[in-house]
């Protein structure tokens, strides 16, 4: 029941608790019951230890394994219905009959909110010319009731937005979430919060220093700039897309923002300190709570902050009363009294990364240390261990994340964790006397600016390296893959062959490696071919072939748009990497069908900003959260908002906000118009007839190059947008033997009367539109199967993987 001199009997408590949690929080409704049941099942599993140990008098070898097995396996009972008690007491509180109600009426309403994480500001695309925030919040009243909801809020902003703690007042909708999220419901506010009563003096007091040690960061050069005030306070906003996806794909992230590694060293400080002075150990311990209290509310609990300050509470307590603690029962009590605290945390990527991080550290650093001297010197194969062993134990969450392998994560970490704690160290201090000695704290800032400097320049090198993103399998079988490969890995390194069994074992485990390397290799050549096709390079448009369903991609110079996201991930990222296309600047939902949406996760985490219609329910709210989540500012869509993609211009025509027709399903498909880089595109979601006669009505559109038929080809269409429109081709993006008779002959008889030609994915696949100075003509489309054919004359060209690419 030990590993490596770690006794592991108290990690499956932890973890019983843990995965009960992660499934009752999404049912809380059976919570109780399955509470009752296992504290039932603990009572009897210690009556019965009780009674063997009382009836047995000479216990024997096997009698013996059984009792303590019997003993594990109560205690796992005792941490599971914990965890479930605290389901079934809190999940009540957390959606009451107000918010219920509210939800439920979709009605506007007045609340007031608790601030409880620093407001996100929303990316450098305008919207309507409002900032966005997002932020945590506890929702405590509606109206005359009184509650304690968590939320998270969506709001805009004409100047400063709120602080940690601030007591706020907003108008706005409420939208539930799903019941395993950490939020109970989503707030959507209308105009301006006001502020009912500012934070209290302990968080003011942060929210000052925070603020001060930003603003002065902001004036450094480069990179290191934006990247200081995460490492030393755990303020991210000043970090940019190019350098948050460079630290992600270098796997050096972890240092983006504070972590159990900063707290460690915070309180380490700490100790040396008040020892130095000559302090006994009690006013040592309390030393150390006070500044570890501090240190969380300066750098705010994140998951990860949380989890370090409780492992580190332990091990101050136990030296108190004279048991120093160890690192493992410290991670696992730690734990165990979060997650009874807080369920939701069981769900949480960020506290699972702190968690496995933590583990792997403790578990694998030792013994991968030893195997590695073998080969390394011992100094050399000590730094290796620890960002190694980390890696391999938070892979496979990571690969639910992304669907990728760091190629160059080790080293990377091998070259920029060094910088970290002189950021770290150097950073907070001078944070803490900004206020107070700023001819001190300047030149501090500068010094902790260069490791943060150097730590920047490691993530965009190995970043831009070759292969620095290898493609792995996703979902639960690249979880399945990831872990047979890390037990894999582990066991070639860590185990000695001395049995026939044990090298058999090692023979397959090098075999599945092989084979995951193959594969992986397969993948990245495929891909690169698959990139080299020959389709014009200044392309602005392209429809994705993915089956019965929307997703088309428009390219303004460096930045990239996609309009629905098709039903399946899969089709989705094959037609993304075929584009050569990581990163989606805007992200446009029109409505929430399955094929409109069903492949999201696709893009998850790689969005800036997403223009998304009313959710209809908690399903649709939902991948609101998702999108927030992995760091994409989401913005409900009306006629008026626009902004820029690169050099080109974009504004949304329909729906019309605060209009009481047309916000929902098909006929409030979000209707976005591009214009610039020589072509004129509309896109026009599902919209029936009827809404396409409202959307003439509210506001002249005129002629456009390129029209993405709505509803992919169906019969419920205007013939008199058509007309309007005079649209040179017409994208219309349909599977093959659809079942719905799309797209409809009367449609296509449409939209040949007005001279629009016709490029549907269900014969062209992949289609994509690139503009060619020329005469405006008669349209038509023709060309072989990957070559540039013309429209209107010379236009515009399009390229269509298959032969019969146009109708």
């Amino acid at each position: 029941m030990s590993s490596g001199g770690f006794d592991l009997r108290l990690v499956w408590p932890a973890a019983a608790a843990w995965a009960l949690a992660a499934v009752l929080v999404a049912l809380p409704s059976i919570a109780a019951v399955a509470a009752g049941v296992l504290w039932g099942v603990a009572v009897a599993l210690l009556l019965g230890a009780v009674l063997a140990v009382r009836r047995s008098d000479r216990p024997s070898a096997r009698g013996g394994v059984l009792t303590r097995l019997g003993g594990i396996l109560a205690l796992c009972c005792v941490a599971a219905a914990l965890a479930g008690t605290s389901v079934a007491i809190q999940a009540p509180g957390r959606m009451p009959e107000a918010a219920r109600t509210a939800v439920e009426e979709h009605s506007e309403v007045t609340a007031r909110l608790t601030v409880w994480s620093a407001p996100v500001a929303g990316s450098t695309t305008a919207i309507g010319g409002r900032a966005q925030v997002r932020f945590r919040a506890t929702l405590t009243s509606l109206g005359d009731s009184v509650l304690s909801a968590p939320v998270v809020v969506f709001s805009t902003t004409s100047g400063t937005a709120p602080a940690i703690g601030d007591e706020i007042r907003l108008t706005g909708t409420l939208v539930a979430t799903e019941p395993g999220d950490a939020a109970s419901a989503l707030f959507f506010g209308r105009g301006q919060a006001d502020v009912m009563r500012p934070a209290p003096w302990w968080l003011d007091w942060a929210n000052r220093l925070r603020q001060g040690f930003a603003s002065a960061a902001d004036k450094l050069p480069g990179e290191g700039a934006g990247l200081l005030p995460g490492l030393a306070i755990g303020d991210t906003t000043a970090v940019g897309d190019d350098l948050d996806n460079a630290m992600k794909a270098s796997s050096l992230s972890h240092l983006t923002a504070v972590s159990g590694a900063n707290c460690a060293i915070v309180l380490a400080l700490v100790l040396l300190l008040t020892a130095a002075c000559g302090l006994g150990r009690r006013w040592r311990v309390a030393a150390g709570l006070v500044v570890l209290a501090g240190f969380v509310v300066l750098v705010t609990p994140e998951p990860s902050v949380v989890r370090a300050a409780g492992m580190a509470t332990i091990v101050l307590l136990s030296g108190a009363v004279g048991r120093p603690g160890r690192g493992l029962p410290a991670l696992v009590l730690a734990a165990l009294g979060l997650l009874c605290t807080d369920p939701w945390l069981s769900r949480n990527y960020g506290f699972a990364l702190s968690v496995l991080a933590t583990l792997g550290l403790l578990v694998l650093a030792r013994p991968l240390t030893r195997r590695l001297r073998r080969w390394l010197p011992a100094p050399v194969a000590a730094v290796l261990a620890i960002p190694f062993a980390a890696q391999l134990a938070c892979q496979p969450v990571l690969v639910l994340l992304s669907p990728t392998l760091p190629a160059y994560g080790v080293p990377a970490n091998l070259l920029a964790a060094p910088a970290a704690p002189v950021a770290t160290i150097v950073g907070l201090a001078a944070c803490l006397l900004m206020p107070w000695l700023p001819g001190v704290a300047t030149p501090l800032l500068w010094v902790a600016w260069l490791p943060a400097t150097w730590i920047a320049a490691v993530a965009q090198t190995t970043a831009g390296l070759p292969g620095s993103s290898l493609p792995w399998l996703g979902g639960p079988l690249g979880v399945l893959l990831t872990l047979a490969c890390t037990a894999a890995v582990l066991i070639l390194l860590i185990t000695r062959p001395p049995a026939r069994s044990l090298t058999l074992v090692r023979v397959g485990s090098g075999a599945l490696l092989c084979l995951a390397a193959g594969g992986t290799v397969g993948i990245l050549v495929g891909t690169g071919v698959g990139r080299a096709a020959v389709f014009p390079a200044d392309w602005q448009i392209a429809a994705c072939d993915i089956g019965q369903g929307d997703a088309v991609v428009v390219r303004g110079a460096d930045q990239v748009a996609l309009v629905d996201v098709g039903p399946d991930p899969a089709l989705l990222s094959a037609c993304l990497d075929t584009l050569g296309i990581d990163r989606v600047d805007l992200l446009v939902l029109t409505h929430y069908d399955l094929d409109h949406v069903g492949g999201l996760d696709a893009v998850l985490g790689r969005v800036d900003t997403a223009l998304v219609g009313p959710p209809e329910n908690a399903e649709d709210a939902r991948l609101h959260t998702e999108l927030a989540e992995g760091g994409a500012t989401v913005t409900q869509a009306g006629r008026g908002d626009h902004g820029t993609l690169g050099a080109l211009a974009w504004q949304v025509l329909w729906p019309i906000r605060g209009s009481p027709l047309f916000q929902t399903g098909n006929p409030g498909s979000v209707t976005v118009l591009f214009e610039g880089g020589g072509i004129r595109s509309l896109f026009l979601g599902d919209l029936g007839e009827e809404a396409q006669d409202a959307l003439m009505a509210a506001g002249p559109i005129g002629p456009v190059d390129v029209v993405k038929v709505a509803h992919h080809g169906s019969r419920d269409q205007s013939a008199a947008l058509y007309a309007e429109l005079r649209a040179s081709v017409g994208l219309i993006s349909v599977g093959v033997d659809n079942g719905y008779g799309h797209p409809t002959r009367s449609l296509l008889d449409t939209l040949g009367s007005v001279g629009t030609a016709v490029v549907r994915t269900d014969l062209a696949g992949l289609s994509v539109v690139a503009p060619v100075a020329g005469a405006v003509g008669g349209a038509s489309v023709s060309g072989d199967s990957g070559s540039a054919a013309t429209v209107n004359g010379g236009a515009l060209r399009v390229w269509t993987e298959n032969v019969t690419g146009a109708g």
